[in-house]
């Protein structure tokens, strides 16, 4: 049997009007310290999005999950968070917020490979 290590993960929900409290999952964040990882999979279902809110803005919300994914991926596109560990981005990535793109709770698990996970996760639970 491979080694598994501990690997945490928030999913991202999409509230379309913060005042009604209606969300829907868009995407995953996974956070893995053994292996320095932090990495991102995302899914906007418009057909939700226009259910919830016909008037919102999928432009917008398309742009605040690839500023998650730009966080995730590092570098330039992670803005001041470039020189922040993996850790810290997906700190920074879970803190509560009220906002149109939002992190979930965060839950943990066991995987041997980080990157196949967050593809398993999004499968799963927002696709």
């Amino acid at each position: 049997m491979s080694e598994r290590d501990v690997f945490e993960y928030a999913l991202l929900r999409v509230v379309p009007r913060v005042e009604r409290g209606e969300c829907f999952n868009a995407g995953v964040l996974v956070y893995c310290r053994a292996k320095s990882y932090v990495g991102v999979r995302t899914h906007l279902d418009e057909t939700k999005l226009r259910a919830l809110d016909p008037e919102a803005d999928v432009a917008g919300v398309r742009a605040a999950l690839r500023a998650v994914e730009g966080v995730c991926a590092g570098g330039e596109a992670a803005g001041q968070a470039a020189r922040d560990d993996a850790g810290r981005r997906f700190r920074w990535l879970i803190a509560p917020r009220s906002t149109v793109v939002q992190p979930g709770p965060v839950h943990t698990g066991l995987t041997a490979d980080p990157v196949a996970e967050t593809e398993r996760l999004l499968q799963l639970l927002v696709r």
